[in-house]
């Protein structure tokens, strides 16, 4: 593993810093003359994300014939404002005892660095059917990347149009995903007026707030107790409504003029939750509170029966499939029938301040990817990796 290809990408790619808020235009580039090089056809979907920061998606393809394989990852991290030790930074990988890390080292860089390893061992002239790799944006930050490629890309129509099965490399221990819960953001404000606050000249918002909340609070008791609001195919069963409140406001004696609130919510699959989306609006409505709504992304299921999940439990020696509580870009791919979540590394270190990915995971997750490339492009029967 010392000398592999994946090892060398992934100490290039960590080098890279591409935190959700910068452009991913240098990684992107990079990707994109390794997958040239080694053959593949490369489209590009570009936008401008809403701080006019210009951002990539990637969607390449070897091979001919229709459906095949796709694996999507994406190239943007979280930010790194603290790190582990002062002897490297984030972006300095650093190997140590069976581990590499560096910001995006499990999230999910590591992931794309076996793809990559392993897409280029496929001779051309053995494939019969065609590989993608789809390396997207702003996956952290609301997968802006992946409904620009849904929208725009003309290589993922193709696959929507000849049944392409699809892997999402998100950090699982190499563990077969099948579900995940949706996404969706609500936004709320109130607005007063800023005063000295000895006298009545002011008017608070937090205070102007607070009944809101009040009712905001009901509603989540409800979702945490209520059977209809659970599913215990999921640790834990509920959308695990999340709050965070902010006013800006520094002084103790000056009534604040503005209060913003974000409540966080997710959804399982199946799941109707516009009668409690309208609920809570109702409330703002009586409340005089602005809001404003978010659908990230949907929940995500795949047939657990499938020959994508059968295929990919025989490589790993495997009987059951797994749900998470995180979302992914697959919440945003709901017309590719079959897809899985499935990658190597850990997300027990997806965004911490030492965060690595093992070399035995970095191993077998290209000898998986390899197996299922070697099924899907070239016709082979898989063979147990472990």
């Amino acid at each position: 593993m010392k000398n592999s290809k994946a090892l060398r990408y992934l100490r290039r790619l960590i080098r890279f810093e591409s935190t959700s808020h910068l452009s991913n235009r240098t990684i992107s580039k990079f990707l994109e003359i390794k997958l040239l090089k080694h053959g593949f056809f490369v489209e590009k979907v570009r936008y401008r994300d809403a701080n006019k920061v210009t951002k990539v998606n990637l969607i390449a393809k070897k091979g001919t014939g229709t459906g095949g394989l796709a694996y999507f990852g994406h190239t943007d991290t979280v930010p790194a404002p603290n790190w582990f030790t002062r002897k490297a930074t984030p972006y300095q990988p650093v190997v140590s005892q069976g581990r590499l890390y560096g910001r995006g080292a499990c999230d999910m860089k590591g992931s794309i660095a076996c793809m990559l390893d392993a897409a280029q061992q496929v001779p051309f002239e053995k494939m019969t059917q065609p590989l993608y790799l789809v390396l997207t944006a702003d996956e952290e930050i609301g997968f802006g990347g992946a409904k620009k490629v849904v929208e725009e890309s003309k290589l993922y129509r193709e696959m929507i149009h000849h049944g392409t099965v699809g892997v999402i490399g998100e950090p699982t221990e190499l563990q077969i995903v099948n579900s995940h819960k949706g996404s969706c953001t609500m936004r709320f404000r109130t607005l007063g007026k800023a005063a000295h606050s000895s006298t009545r000249e002011g008017k608070s918002a937090n205070w102007s707030m607070i009944p809101f909340l009040h009712e905001l609070w009901k509603i989540r008791e409800e979702t945490e107790t209520v059977t209809d609001w659970s599913d215990d195919r999921f640790n834990p069963p509920t959308m695990t409504m999340n709050l965070i409140m902010s006013d800006n406001n520094a002084a103790v004696n000056v009534t604040s003029p503005r209060c913003d609130v974000q409540a966080y919510i997710r959804p399982m699959p199946g799941m109707d939750c516009e009668p409690l989306i309208k609920r809570i609006s109702q409330a703002a409505k009586k409340y005089e509170v602005d809001m404003m709504v978010k659908r990230n992304c949907e929940a995500f299921w795949s047939d657990p029966q499938s020959d994508l999940v059968k295929q990919t439990q025989a490589i790993m020696g495997l009987k059951s499939v797994e749900t998470v509580g995180y979302a992914t870009d697959g919440g945003v791919l709901t017309e590719m029938e079959h897809k899985i979540i499935f990658g190597p590394g850990s997300i027990a270190q997806a965004h911490t301040i030492q965060e690595f990915i093992s070399l035995e995971q970095m191993r077998l997750g290209i000898a998986a990817f390899r197996q299922l490339i070697d099924h899907y492009c070239c016709g082979l029967p898989v063979q147990p990796i472990r």
